[in-house]
């Protein structure tokens, strides 16, 4: 079971619900556009497994450039990239120091203890993200009596931190804290490219002095599904290998590594576009009476609608019988907005919250 409040909560199945006008529950929840699904028809490909599909492999060669790194590998899925990141890089009773919200702690299933037998052991700090004061406290001299201290991972942007960004300066000196202590640093980049976008930092300097990162290309991108992991060449091999032993290699992946280098080309840059849409649905909350909201940094608004006479779930329920999705996470509503959100369905759902608020 997931840890007590941490449990992500959709709306239940409801057979007399109308149908999803307005998703707001993800950027997972993105569908391939028309330009996109044009691509993925088109792309060359050959046998992945073998190094012949030209399509995937051009994808891992411009994610390595991007992210300043000697190579990179295609996975199905963001959290093959963690999984495979730790078993390549940790033994069993390893301990790896993450904050206690991320998703390498508290949304992989327990992966990384079921197959690895790591331990990891999560900080405290405000927005998803811990100090590097917490960091240093939590370093031990090695010994026999505790566990090797391996890898130190930051999730960027932290998810239930609510989508916030880690400073570059808290980045760079966990990274260099940790390389001093002998560890392995691991950004977990599900949304990176969102930070990239709100900042203006290069992806290569925000991930500077880190030995691995992915991004995810199925949230803000739009991709259908795929991440790409990148680091050390040696490191990546092994990676392979642990992608071979999981059932993660493919065959003519280029069709889906296609919708990947679609989104590198067309939907980075419009990544400000969600970040917008999530200030313009926090702003209209927070007029709300009673409504209290976290002012959004990129494209994930949370609120608690309590004050105002509505319980989150009442809230979430009420809005789903409207063609609204999004759900409880933290024990707080989150929003998610992505590429097919646009400015009209954050005043529609506005709307929608004024009225079940004023019905309360």
């Amino acid at each position: 079971m997931l840890a007590s409040g941490m449990a992500y909560t959709p709306s239940p199945p409801d057979p007399n619900a109308p149908p999803a006008r307005i998703n707001l529950l993800s950027d997972t929840q993105t569908r391939p556009t028309p330009a996109m699904r044009e691509a993925m028809a088109r792309a060359e490909v050959g046998d992945e497994q073998t190094g012949d599909d030209p399509t995937t492999n051009l994808l891992q060669e411009r994610v390595a450039a991007l992210l300043g790194k000697q190579a990179a590998v295609f996975l199905p899925s963001g959290t093959m990239c963690n999984v495979t990141t730790t078993l390549a890089t940790c033994r069993p009773g390893d301990e790896i120091i993450a904050h206690r919200t991320a998703h390498i702690l508290s949304r992989e299933g327990g992966a990384h203890a079921a197959l690895g037998g790591f331990q990891i052991t999560g900080l405290d700090g405000d927005d998803g993200q811990f100090s590097l004061d917490a960091f240093r406290a939590a370093l031990h001299p090695k010994n026999r009596y505790e566990p090797p201290q391996v890898m130190v991972s930051a999730e960027q942007t932290a998810n239930i931190g609510g989508g916030t960004i880690w400073p570059q300066a808290t980045l760079d000196a966990v990274a260099g804290a940790g390389k001093d202590s002998g560890l392995w640093t691991h950004i977990d980049g599900a949304r990176l490219m969102n930070a990239v976008v709100a900042t203006g930092v290069s992806t290569e300097r925000m991930t500077k002095g880190w030995d691995s990162v992915w991004i995810d290309f199925s949230k803000g991108l739009g991709a259908p599904v795929g991440a790409v992991l990148a680091g050390p060449r040696d490191f990546i091999d092994e990676v392979w290998r642990w992608k071979q032993r999981l059932g993660g290699s493919m065959r003519q992946s280029g069709v889906i590594a296609a919708a990947c280098l679609y989104a590198l080309d067309h939907h980075v840059d419009r990544l400000a576009d969600d970040h917008a849409n999530a200030r313009r649905l926090a702003s209209g909350l927070a007029q709300i009476d009673g409504v209290e909201v976290q002012t959004p940094q990129t494209n994930l608004v949370f609120f608690r609608p309590d004050r105002a006479g509505v319980s989150g779930p009442a809230l979430v329920a009420g809005l789903r019988a409207r063609g609204v999705v999004l759900a409880m996470m933290d024990g707080r509503i989150r929003a998610c907005t992505h590429l097919d959100v646009d400015t009209d369905m954050i005043e529609e759902t506005l709307d929608h919250v004024r009225e079940i608020v004023r019905a309360a």
